[in-house]
Parts: structure tokens; sequence; C-alpha cells
């Protein structure tokens, strides 16, 4: 968690939502889930990250759309994904991170 959005993270709203959310999704961690794997399911993640300019709009924050269910090692693996420059895809071509929103 970040200063600006340690906050949010305290709401009944997002504890509410969090709590919705997982049951909604039987507990599980999605992608482990899709890999045919049954881990239970720890950190309710935002696909879009939150950021300075989205933290008050419950369209990003609030939004099942917008959530994951991981369990730690898929949310760990997600977060260290994302602060890599760049990636190498089936074909040996380097591909080179878009900019992202500064969320920190």
């Amino acid at each position: 968690m970040s200063e600006f959005n340690n906050p949010f993270y305290k709401t009944v709203a997002w504890k509410r939502c969090r709590e919705a959310y997982a049951k909604s999704v039987g507990g599980l961690c999605e992608r482990c889930l899709d890999k045919g794997m049954y881990v239970p399911g720890e950190i309710v993640h935002h696909k879009v990250h939150l950021s300075l300019t989205n933290i008050t709009n419950p369209d990003v924050t609030l939004n099942f759309d917008n959530l994951e269910l991981l369990c730690r090692k898929c949310h760990g693996d997600e977060h260290q994904r994302l602060k890599k420059r760049y990636t190498i895809d089936e074909n040996g071509n380097v591909l080179i991170a878009p900019d992202r929103e500064k969320t920190q």
C-alpha cells in the first residue's frame, strides 16, 4: 500500500466490497483456478491499480469488474511483473513496457 491509498483500504465500503467479491468468486485464487489448482484467495487485487487520479472513483475502486481474488504468490508475481521495463514474447521479441501512471 502507498500512503495515498492507505486510508481507502481502511474504509467500510472497501472492506464490504472485498468480502462480497471474494465470496462471489468462491474464495479461490482466480489465476490458480484457471490452471486447475484449488488455492485459497487471500488478496482482492485491483486490475487497474489505484492512483492519485482514480482513488476517489468507485468505478475503479469498488467495481467488481476491476477486481481479482489472488493468492499471495499470484499477487506477488503480478506486482513483480509490473516492475519490469520489458518482457520477451514467445518469438523472442523484446517488448518495452508502456509508461504507467505513477501510483506511489
